[in-house]
């Protein structure tokens, strides 16, 4: 790249690789004396026949199977053996993995249950999770999990990141409760995983939560500060010579809808679609995803938000096939800048669907290296033309939790209507490095190509972290150009600015501390700040080292944490915000506020109550400056669960502003209601209430899950107006998808 800038943070990112050749693999997490540990070591067991599927666990072949046992606590007493005894069983044929669990309970009436929906958040509960790092390159794996109830969760880890639990893969579970705690079972087919040759061994760890005491434990002994996806710490599965199964599975559906626009002279829209989702294994750790004429009806509608300021809003991206294996083209700093976000295919601006003809996927590995390649196209829609998006991204593990990789991204218009000016092209590197076991350093450099900009198109950062059980310190700086437009990506401040982030946090733990009724206190602070750059002088390719262009926005966060022991929150925080207009900005309709910097200090205060409990609440209140006045912005959570099965959760933001310019004043509530019929089978409702833009609107969803995110679902959508003029629109959606696995 030809900016002085990027090539610095290129050069960093060299300078890192020569480090991370020099840097030796760590067998497992330091004692706190600073000894290693080792490795802890399992085996599975061949069998010619598949157990009995139905959670008891009694066949010879699990009697016989060799378990993982020895759980060791992260909470709340590191370091110490596991409250109840766990046992893990590991069995595989030419076909699937079997993991069989046994979690013994002195008192199974304890059990913990708060959600039965596929990929509930297993962390409110008592649960079991296993993660295997199939490549063994202590980065990367695949999670599979479960409750006393038998419910599905799977999410993939990419670079030791948190599980991502929007991928669904094909594969099942059945658990028993018993007198004497509970047992799980899973079948994952060799089709819904990716691994090497063999003969294979792969990392693995096993996770174990008991909610009543809030305990953590694990096989492969993990420090708190940790996850599961500390695959750098896992153990070893050795004993697999898996064969190498065929994979090709199609995925039909079939729609029928009726759209109702209630505007003057519109009529209602009767429409019936086809289209499918394909999946072909090239190679046991290549897949190609192929989609045509794609939809994503079931999909949950988004939940709303109020914007006072001057920078753009993320929303997340739910629809399937965009989830799976999304971490692998992840380069950015996530809802602040990313080189690729999916949502911008198939959505426009204001979140309307743009139709999406057809496309394909290739990720996986090969040679050593993590590949993926995107390519989708989509329809013509009214004036503006169809585009062809494309992304290549290449990336490859080295050791002690380090990497590094390249992305390309483009779209190009396409079509009787597109012109020649109307593309625009995202080039990115990224690298992190692991030193020891508690510092890690990582960054990225990008440049984007947009005709008629030619400017600084260039975005680089560097941020680095050392964290062990007590102490935390964080540090970042990076620039993005005034001209860098991630067309493809999602850049929360467009216009060029220059970043700086610096942080410190402290864990208390003392005896003294749990005398007093808490099980922690956690004070930190943040800094962090937004300057524009400055002008641009001819001749140099500005923001590196030179004078500011003025403050854009900074965030002041001081804080304390107290967790207490009963499962109560309490956080007393002093929070400042300060921004620097160089315009004036409608912060509301009527409410212009003056250029300058304006902002000032605000106290927050937080408390959540028990999540264990059936009734669970939240109350955040924010009291302070805002912009050239104040606010008082209360928001309001309250839970009511019954039994897993029913759940009732909704929420109030209300905020008033108080400005030398205007006082006014923004509502938005929602309530989202679920019944679990089973695992699979639910029921539930979003209700939104937004004044900002006077909308009532309601999402109702009726799923009938088969496998990986196929089966029934009926879909109802209503919008209503809050100003009297009644229903804005109002639309049925019946979908059905099948799979169908052609080479089983």
């Amino acid at each position: 790249m030809p900016h002085r800038s990027v090539a610095c943070a290129v050069g960093i990112c060299a300078a890192a690789l020569s480090l991370i050749r020099a840097t030796p693999l760590v067998a497992q997490e330091a004692a706190r004396a600073g000894a290693p540990l080792a490795r802890p070591a399992g085996t599975a067991v061949a069998v010619r026949e598949a157990p009995m599927f139905d959670g008891q666990l009694t066949e010879r072949a699990w009697l016989d199977a060799p378990p993982l046992t020895g759980f060791t606590q992260a909470e709340p007493f590191e370091s110490q053996s596991a409250s109840e005894q766990t046992e893990v069983r590991i069995l595989y044929d030419d076909t699937a993995i079997y993991v069989g669990v046994t979690l013994h309970d002195s008192d199974p009436s304890q059990i913990v249950t708060t959600d039965t929906r596929r990929d509930a958040d297993l962390r409110e509960m008592d649960s079991f999770l296993i993660v295997f790092d199939t490549f063994r390159d202590r980065q990367n794996g695949f999670v599979f999990g479960t409750n006393a109830l038998g419910v599905q969760y799977d999410a993939q880890v990419r670079n030791e990141g948190r599980p991502d639990a929007t991928w669904d893969g094909s594969w099942d579970v059945r658990t028993n409760v018993t007198e004497s705690g509970w047992t799980a079972e899973f079948r994952i087919p060799l089709r819904t995983l990716r691994y090497g040759p063999a003969p294979q061994i792969w990392g693995v760890n096993v996770f174990r939560n008991i909610q009543r005491s809030r305990e953590r434990t694990y096989w492969a002994p993990l420090a708190r500060e940790y996850n599961i996806e500390r695959l750098s710490s896992a153990g070893d599965l050795r004993g697999l010579q898996l064969q190498t199964p065929r994979n090709l599975k199609v995925l039909p559906y079939l729609t029928s809808s009726a759209n109702r626009d209630f505007r003057p002279g519109a009529s209602t829209d009767l429409a019936g679609e086809f289209g499918f989702d394909a999946k072909f294994g090239i190679t046991p750790s290549l897949n190609l995803d192929a989609t045509y004429n794609t939809d994503f009806a079931q999909v949950e509608v988004d939940t709303q938000q109020i914007n006072l300021t001057r920078f753009n809003l993320r929303f997340p991206e739910k629809r399937p096939f965009f989830q799976e294996n999304a971490g692998l083209f992840r380069i950015g700093k996530g809802n602040e800048l990313d080189l690729f976000f999916s949502r911008r295919i198939g959505l426009d601006e204001n979140g309307h669907l743009v139709p999406i003809r057809g496309g394909g996927r290739l990720s996986g590995k090969a040679n050593g290296f993590n590949v993926g390649a995107v390519n989708m196209q989509t329809d013509d829609v009214v004036s503006t033309p169809g585009n062809n998006f494309s992304v290549l991204r290449a990336s490859r593990e080295l050791r002690n939790r380090s990497g590094v990789g390249v992305m390309f991204v483009n779209r190009s218009a396409t079509g009787s209507r597109a012109r020649s000016d109307d593309w625009n092209r995202t080039w990115g590197t990224d690298a992190r490095l692991g030193l020891g076991q508690h510092f890690d350093v990582g960054g990225f450099a990008a440049r984007t190509e947009t005709p008629g900009r030619t400017g600084r198109d260039y975005a680089w950062n560097v941020d680095s972290q050392w964290e062990n059980s007590q102490h935390q310190m964080t540090f970042e700086w990076g620039v993005t150009g005034e001209d860098f437009n991630p067309e493809v990506g999602f850049l929360e401040t467009p216009g060029g600015y220059r970043r700086f982030r610096v942080g410190a946090g402290e864990v208390m733990r003392q005896e003294k501390i749990r005398s007093w009724g808490f099980r922690e206190l956690n004070p930190h602070v943040n800094y962090t700040r937004y300057d524009y750059l400055p002008p641009h002088r001819a001749g140099v390719r500005g923001g590196g080292p030179g004078p500011s262009g003025g403050l854009l926005t900074s965030e002041l966060h001081l804080d304390n944490h107290w967790d207490w022991e009963n499962g109560q929150f309490v956080t007393v925080a002093l929070n400042g915000t300060w921004d620097g207009l160089r315009e004036p900005f409608a912060v509301y309709p009527g409410v212009i506020v003056p250029a300058g910097e304006h902002g000032g200090l605000r106290a927050t205060i937080r408390y959540n109550s028990d999540r264990r409990k059936w009734l669970y609440g939240r109350l955040q209140w924010d009291l302070g400056g805002f912009l050239t006045g104040t606010q008082s912005s209360p928001t309001m959570q309250l839970i009511i669960r019954e039994g897993g099965r029913f759940t009732l959760d909704t929420t109030w933001n209300y905020r008033r502003i108080d400005l030398p310019q205007g006082a006014f004043h923004t509502n938005l509530g929602n309530m989202r209601v679920t019944y679990n019929f089973t695992p699979s089978v639910f029921v539930q409702s979003l209700l939104q209430y937004n004044d900002r833009t006077d909308r009532w609107s309601t999402n109702l969803r009726f799923h009938w899950l088969q496998t990986a995110g196929t089966g029934l679902f009926l879909v109802y959508n209503d919008t209503e107006a809050l100003n009297g003029f009644g229903p804005i629109n109002r639309a049925f959606i019946v979908k059905y998808v099948r799979q169908f696995d052609l080479l089983r």
